[in-house]
């Protein structure tokens, strides 16, 4: 159940301000506490960004230490939303159907690689278009996998997740004349969407990962794109052979499946509108990592340096 604190804080016309915080304990999401709680926190940044918006007259240190105080509770909101998310994924899904997670643990099998057409987008975008605005919270970076669908592992609803799929959930640094479509959309998410947590999510046994940790000592390839592209996150590769010589391959893959996504996560900071969100705080970054031969999920978040990752 999470506990909560409430803090008081004067403003310079000796207004007070009720701001409520949540602890980072897990929760049970039928726990009907839950959505009084969250309630309470929304409610709480609701009224502190309309006193911002209403109040011109409270004093300048006042007001930059509500705008912290919301940004600290939006932060601590998605976080939540993480877990939960997870939770449920891992009680009515994963522990129900342990058979398939099994065997999936093992490989994955897609029969059929789908799309949908510019007509459709267009369509869906149209129908969305408000609800997406008032609605998105994260933006998402994900493996292409057919076994970590960040919408299926964290619940998701429609409109809530902004998603980016690719092969091994690599994200570059910027640079215009290369993989402009990861900065579209990050650009787009960023200042269009106003989305206010962008989450790179890693997984275990994966094969992006694992051509990374194959490619030869002289950087030789034997595919087109695959190994070009897995190259973004070399310097994760570099770490884990360096710190973690003595461990086997597959416990390196592992180790540079984490280790990467810190290398995505810094590589986000080298995009300008990203770095002025986060030094704002109306951005924040986090990293996740999910193991789905355990069922568990790590998340921490990037301030400036790597937190302590919570399990869930």
């Amino acid at each position: 159940m999470m506990r909560w604190m409430m803090e008081r804080m004067a403003a310079s016309d000796g207004i007070d301000v009720p701001i409520y915080l949540g602890s980072g304990h897990d929760q049970d999401p039928q726990d009907p506490g839950e959505d009084m709680a969250e309630d309470l926190c929304n409610n709480a940044i609701e009224g502190l960004k309309q006193l911002l918006s209403e109040r011109s007259d409270l004093g300048a240190v006042a007001a930059v230490k509500i705008k912290q105080l919301t940004a600290d509770l939006e932060a601590a909101t998605s976080v939540e939303r993480i877990k939960t998310g997870f939770t449920h994924f891992k009680t009515e899904k994963y522990e129900k159907n342990p058979s398939l997670f099994e065997d999936l643990a093992k490989e994955q099998h897609p029969k059929v690689i789908s799309s949908i057409s510019i007509c459709k987008i267009s369509i869906l975008s149209s129908l969305l278009k408000s609800w997406i605005k008032f609605y998105m919270q994260f933006m998402v970076f994900a493996c292409s996998d057919s076994r970590v669908c960040p919408s299926h592992i964290l619940d998701f609803q429609p409109g809530e997740a902004f998603v980016v799929r690719n092969i091994a959930n690599m994200v570059p640094s910027y640079d215009k004349m290369r993989y402009s479509g990861v900065g579209a959309a990050i650009e787009y998410a960023v200042l269009h969407l106003k989305v206010d947590t962008i989450l790179v999510m890693g997984h275990s046994c994966c094969g992006g990962i694992k051509a990374l940790m194959s490619i030869p000592a002289d950087g030789t390839t034997s595919s087109d794109f695959i190994e070009d592209w897995v190259k973004i996150c070399s310097t994760a590769k570099s770490k884990v052979k360096e710190e973690f010589k003595d461990l086997d391959p597959t416990d390196q893959c592992t180790k540079c499946e984490m280790e990467a996504v810190n290398v995505s996560l810094g590589n986000i900071l080298t995009y300008p509108f990203v770095k002025a969100a986060v030094m704002n705080r109306t951005l924040s970054l986090k990293g996740g990592y999910y193991n789905f031969v355990k069922a568990t999920f790590d998340i921490w978040c990037l301030d400036h340096g790597v937190s302590p990752s919570v399990v869930v």
